[in-house]
């Protein structure tokens, strides 16, 4: 290998009144439905993972109880806990009504977020996000809902989730307050953000990706579905690594210039703290682009 490590394990800013949060953030998705105690958020935060990332539909999968019910045992988590949530950065998000499924009006959203709040146990949430767009609802009347939000006290900083360039823009053209983050799913496997532009408007806007999916919803690691072409590279990268193929697709999405925060999902401690491994990893260009011509994208 040579040439610069491009991978990228330094804290991040996201908000102007957000503390720094790791490259590696702790996802809630399959929260729900573990029995997990608080014993796996200080997993987290011993791995330096303080972005904690919900949203409000979490719990109608991996066992939950329903709308909701993810966010509730997040709170349940931080009240037995209380010394836990002065170290966590807390994230969620609102927006999705399964069977609509989404709604971006200012009634709606106001609801949503005092149900979160209600469910966390907290007065104010560090940064919640729009989680999927709403067409139907007009970029300005969002912005407004959103500054609304923020004045209100009910949030700190706002964001959105899987957010087009094109919606990037139109919300941004109204907003008059930082916007935090865009949500988007990356991976070596499915690295479309790179070239659609969403990253690209993250870099110009000076917004902070959160990243979903790093694994290719697990795919990576079991190989399924995945060019083998792109597991062969990947591996030949671990095993120069010393490190397992997930940590190599980790760190590939921490080597964007957008500077990421990467959400993890496992629920299991051992599991959390080997993810770290991914922040040790050195990938130069040459090894970035081999990942992307193996994953299929044409290089010119």
């Amino acid at each position: 290998m040579s040439g610069a490590n491009l991978v990228d394990a330094t804290p991040r800013r996201l908000h102007p009144d957000l503390p720094d949060v790791g490259p590696l953030a702790f996802g809630c998705w399959r929260l729900t439905g573990t029995g997990a105690d608080h014993s796996v958020v200080e997993a987290a935060l011993d791995a330096g993972m303080n972005l904690v990332d919900t949203a409000d539909v979490y719990g109608l999968d991996w066992g939950g109880r329903g709308f909701g019910a993810n966010e509730e045992v997040l709170g349940r988590v931080l009240a037995d806990d209380p010394s836990l949530r002065e170290q966590v950065v807390l994230a969620t998000k609102g927006g999705i009504i399964p069977g609509v499924p989404y709604d971006s009006s200012a009634d709606y959203l106001r609801g949503a977020v005092d149900e979160s709040r209600r469910r966390l146990g907290v007065d104010t949430i560090d940064l919640w996000m729009v989680h999927r767009p709403d067409p139907f609802t007009h970029p300005a009347a969002l912005a407004e809902t959103m500054a609304g939000l923020v004045g209100s006290g009910a949030v700190r900083a706002v964001g959105v989730s899987n957010y087009s360039p094109s919606q990037h823009d139109a919300l941004l053209a109204h907003l008059d307050i930082p916007l935090a983050t865009n949500q988007v799913e990356l991976s070596a496997a499915r690295p479309d953000a790179m070239f659609d532009g969403t990253l690209d408007r993250c870099v110009r806007d000076g917004v902070t990706p959160t990243v979903w999916s790093p694994l290719a919803g697990g795919r990576v690691v079991t190989g399924e579905g995945v060019a083998p072409t792109l597991l062969a590279v990947l591996d030949e990268l671990a095993e120069r690594e010393r490190v397992d193929r997930a940590a190599v697709a980790v760190a590939f999405t921490l080597a964007h210039p957008s500077r990421p925060v990467t959400i993890l999902g496992t629920q299991r401690p051992e599991r959390i703290a080997a993810a770290t491994s991914a922040l040790g990893v050195r990938l130069d260009r040459a090894d970035v682009y081999r990942i992307l011509a193996a994953a299929g994208v044409a290089l010119p």
